[in-house]
């Protein structure tokens, strides 16, 4: 009986755990002109399973006239 309470519990606490979102960066660093139709950007994301980090760069280059 107290092993199969052990066991019902540890499954209740993975499923918890599968349900908790996990902590994510979102950095943007936008440094683009307003009338820029179609800035360069780059963009890069890296999971490593516990936490998250997404990173998106946009400029405007100078056009030579």
């Amino acid at each position: 009986m107290i092993r199969r309470r052990i066991a019902v519990g540890a499954i209740a606490l993975a499923l918890i755990g599968v349900g908790v979102r996990q902590p994510t960066a979102d950095l943007r660093i936008v440094t683009h002109d307003v009338g820029d139709l179609q800035p360069h950007r780059v963009q890069a994301a890296i999971d490593l399973g516990v936490v998250a980090v997404r990173l998106l760069v946009t400029w405007t280059a100078r056009q030579v006239r």
